[in-house]
């Protein structure tokens, strides 16, 4: 069943978060206009998996909007905030969530999303694409398309392909100019500077900051670093991102070397196994671990529990474990996400940008039913450029065009 609105103030807390999202949601507010009188989603069922907060509330409302029967659920037990899933809820939308629900759950709320023959699938990490493929491969049959949210998930997605296994199309959203230029390099170096610097009240002028990994999320994660007074560390396997990282100002060094001097840690590479325990036993003493990658296993939480010699609650979102006698490591979030598991998660104009362009990838999807031959869609130009467009208008700026003559000299065949 569906989340019980036990607590109408609870709904109605959720509901003062998603209009304050509304107001600064320029771009899925005019598409919520459109969407109402176009009807785009009319007769579809739209299975969505993304952080359950205000701003993946709205993109639901929008979606609602233009006709879709909406089924949704969060991508992470800790993102999920209970107020907004029950204001979704007391609006007629279909939702199964609820903040820090165990694993048995989390796979429950995912297969009671998908066991509605739902025809767009909009993922974020692969989890709904994944049960679809492994699980409830009846559901199959009534999918058109999906969208993915992120680099973790597109991985994942690649993988599928190369092996013939991925049996419908999916649009890769993270990819869009749109999205990944400002969603994972500004979204994600605010968002995850304000959930450790909400949780942990500690200075981060002055400290040492090892990020790992230097894509795009990584960038902004040591822009926003180098910003707050941080000397920064950056470790990588990519000898092309290293060196983007030396000429971007940052020293590079493996995480052996990394461990041994650094006060904040932060994962960013989409990988299993970045920070160990044998890491962790060099580290200083109070260093702060925390994760900004998709899923829970950058830092090897598994292997401290087990290792530690004892572990402590230190406060909301921090765990203290010793990891030599006198020693201990404090990890924020259980290793989750860290901008959603402790703060609201991206800025809201940020995914202003990237959740228009989940929902025009959708109504692509639609509009193409049946005539997509690939099963890894890019985002059309045609797409990026509206968001971008529509962006520019709301932000009051005026750019300049090619002119006849420009065009011809940029593009004209050659003889």
């Amino acid at each position: 069943m569906s989340y019980e609105i036990r607590d109408i103030n609870l709904a109605t807390s959720g509901e003062h978060k998603i209009d304050w999202v509304r107001k600064n949601c320029s771009l899925l507010r005019s598409l919520e206009e459109d969407f109402s009188k176009e009807q785009p989603f009319k007769g579809v069922k739209v299975a969505l998996s993304i952080h359950l907060e205000a701003k993946t509330a709205y993109l639901c409302k929008v979606l609602a909007a233009g006709g879709a029967e909406m089924y949704v659920t969060g991508s992470n037990p800790l993102s999920t905030q209970d107020d907004v899933a029950a204001a979704l809820a007391k609006a007629g939308l279909n939702v199964f969530a609820w903040y820090g629900a165990t694993d048995e759950e989390y796979e429950h709320h995912i297969e009671s999303v998908l066991k509605n023959h739902c025809n767009i699938i909009i993922d974020d990490g692969g989890d709904l694409v994944n049960m679809l493929h492994t699980k409830l491969t009846d559901e199959l049959q009534y999918v058109i398309g999906g969208c993915e949210e992120t680099t973790t998930g597109i991985i994942r997605l690649k993988a599928m392909a190369e092996a013939d296994k991925l049996q419908f199309p999916m649009v890769m959203v993270n990819n869009a100019d749109c999205k990944h230029l400002f969603d994972n390099r500004y979204g994600t170096g605010q968002s995850v500077w304000d959930g450790i610097n909400r949780t942990t009240n500690l200075i981060v002028a002055g400290k040492i900051v090892v990020v790992a990994g230097y894509g795009w999320c990584g960038k902004g994660v040591a822009m926003r670093a180098k910003g707050l007074g941080a000397k920064v560390y950056v470790t990588e396997v990519d000898p092309i991102k290293a060196i983007e990282a030396v000429m971007d100002g940052f020293t590079v060094l493996p995480m052996a070397e990394a461990a041994k001097i650094g006060d904040f840690f932060v994962t960013v590479t989409g990988c299993a196994g970045v920070i160990t325990v044998e890491h962790m036993k060099t580290m200083k003493n109070g260093a702060i671990l925390c994760n900004a990658g998709h899923f829970d296993v950058e830092i090897d939480m598994a292997g401290l529990r087990a290792a530690a010699l004892s572990s402590i609650d230190q406060r909301h979102n921090i765990i203290g474990y010793e990891v030599q006698p006198g020693v201990f490591v404090y990890v924020l979030g259980e290793g989750r996400l860290v901008n959603l598991a402790c703060g609201d998660g991206h800025p809201a104009e940020i995914m202003d940008m990237s959740f228009a362009i989940q929902a025009l990838s959708a109504k692509y999807l639609v509009e193409h039913k049946g005539q997509l031959n690939e099963k890894l869609i890019v985002v059309p130009r045609e797409v990026d450029l509206e968001v971008a467009n529509r962006k520019l208008k709301f932000l009051g700026i005026e750019i300049d065009k090619l002119t006849k003559e420009q065009e011809e000299y940029l593009f004209a065949s050659e003889v």
